[in-house]
This record gives C-alpha cells, structure tokens and sequence, in this order.
C-alpha cells in the first residue's frame, strides 16, 4: 500500500495544488479517468472545508491530506485540527459553524459514493475512496 501525505498552510490558494496532486496520484493509482473531475471536486470541497475551519478558529497548523493506493481503492483522507463533538464543528463564540461547512459535506456526499466523516477531540477527518481498475476487472 502506497501512500503520498501533503500538508499545506490554511489559506484557499493550497486548495488548488491539493486538487492537483490528488488527481495526479488518483490517475496513477488507476482510477477512471471519467471518475478524476470527481475526485478533484471532492477533495477541493475537503480541502476547503477544512481549511475554513482551520481560519475560523484561529488554528495555525497545516491541513493534513492523505492519498492512499490500496490493490482495489484509492482513498482521500483530508483532516484538520478543529476539536469539536462527533459530527459537529463550532465556532469560537459557541454557535454552529457556517452553513457552507453543511453544504460542502452535501456536495462530497452527492459526488463519492464511499465517504467517512468523523470529528472528535483531536479534529475532523474525511475519508473518501474510488474503486481502482484492478478493482473493477476483477468484478
């Protein structure tokens, strides 16, 4: 199992190279290639959930990506360092975190059939997968 980690500063302009690279290791992996425009919107809507959160809260530390090839499925996990109860994310002052946060979960729903979202203490994470070809020959 291979596996590419990237972290980047909080800040939007990171989304763009994390799209990129995601869809770089996704081809390599074998994903389809009628599948990567999906997995560039999924991870950008990760990436800049994540990220939003990370400015929201005034945290410092890097968003953290991690791309794993696996021999059947490739998956995306994005996290970030906001603690928060399971499945919720707050602001500093105590109320909900922005609708976009909602409605960037409804669209990486709409777009990867395999999705994980988990939030606890240590932060969210969001863990996405896609069968490879390896994996959909063998169907």
């Amino acid at each position: 199992m291979a596996t590419v980690e990237l972290r980047f500063s909080a800040l939007p302009e990171h989304v763009r190279t994390a799209r990129l690279v995601a869809a770089a290791v996704a081809r390599r992996a074998g994903v389809d290639e009628a599948v990567l425009d999906e997995v560039r919107l999924a991870v950008g809507e990760a990436c800049s959930r994540a990220v939003g959160l990370h400015l929201a809260h005034g945290i410092e530390a890097p968003v953290h990506v991690a791309l794993i090839e696996d021999e059947k499925k490739f998956a995306i996990e994005v996290g970030d360092d906001v603690p928060s109860g399971p499945g919720e994310h707050t602001s500093d002052d105590g109320s909900e975190a922005d609708g976009e946060d909602e409605m960037g979960l409804a669209v990486i729903s709409g777009l990867v059939d395999d999705v994980e979202v988990t939030s606890g203490a240590d932060g969210g994470r969001i863990r996405m997968s896609w069968p490879t070809a390896a994996a959909t020959a063998t169907s």
